[in-house]
């Protein structure tokens, strides 16, 4: 809560013009104000129901990239607090892949949507938790309708985005700004549907994990092979996630989740407008 006249609306120029008035009354300034102020965020604290969502949030995202065979799976997930944001953190097979299929693209928005779908199916409730996966998603599904020409009704057509702007150029017009719109949605739709599925199917495993991030707070591969067993594909060719097994270890992505983490995709995704 924060201290203040009743009302008061926690923006960032209220807040810190409050903060720097109330420190300075106490006699607070300087070096000592900035310190307080690192202490605090260093010791962000979080509701044990926010914990709870997060783990299981977290735990989806896990699940959903074990079992996908396209998505990269996770090697280390956390739900220590980092920051005035950042809820939690995970870690991710390298991805080196230079093209991607739409079997590769379809399984990582599966495995973006995890986290969401996970707290439907385990609680019954969602949160605000998944704003950053869904922007994502959003993003990663208008590139494979309106640029990578993915999308049977809208054709062979590519409006990437303005080399100054994210914004997608529109060339086009009303009727293929709603084709396009409509052709998102039942993209994103069924990728949802098929995540729920998933989750439902693997939900001990979900179960498990979250218990085991609420208890440990950090989880390594190894636990996830140990609650999870071993990923149930067997490719022709060295995955990602092979490659990483045998030693060949290269930067690892690290995704700083503000609204928990979702899975690194291609570059060249446009914004909306």
């Amino acid at each position: 809560m924060y201290p203040g006249p009743v009302g008061t609306y926690p923006q960032r120029t209220s807040t810190h013009t409050y903060q720097a008035w109330y420190m300075g009354s106490l006699g607070i300034s300087g070096q000592s104000r900035q310190n307080l102020k690192a202490n605090y965020t260093k010791a962000k604290v979080i509701s044990k129901e926010e914990r709870r969502t997060v783990a299981y949030h977290e735990a989806g995202h896990a699940v959903a990239g074990w079992f996908l065979e396209h998505a990269e799976p996770l090697l280390k997930v956390s739900i220590v607090p980092r920051g005035t944001a950042a809820l939690g953190f995970a870690q991710y097979v390298p991805n080196e892949n230079l093209l991607y299929t739409k079997e590769q693209l379809f399984d990582m928005t599966c495995m973006t949507l995890g986290g969401r779908a996970a707290e439907q199916v385990m609680l019954g409730k969602i949160s605000t938790g998944a704003q950053n996966d869904l922007e994502k998603v959003t993003k990663m599904t208008y590139a494979q309708v309106a640029v990578y020409g993915f999308s049977d009704k809208v054709g062979l057509l590519s409006f990437p985005p303005r080399e100054d702007s994210f914004e997608a150029s529109k060339p086009y017009s009303n009727y293929t700004a709603e084709l396009i719109d409509q052709e998102v949605r039942k993209l994103v739709d069924t990728a949802h549907k098929n995540t729920i599925a998933l989750i439902e199917k693997h939900r001990e495993g979900v179960e498990q994990l979250a218990k085991a991030l609420l208890k440990k707070e950090v989880l390594h591969q190894e636990d996830l092979v140990q609650i999870l067993g071993d990923r149930p594909f067997v490719s022709a060719e060295r995955t990602n996630y092979d490659v990483f097994k045998k030693g060949f270890e290269s930067e690892v992505i690290i995704e700083d989740a503000g609204e928990q983490t979702s899975p690194p995709f291609p570059e060249g995704t446009p914004a909306l407008a």
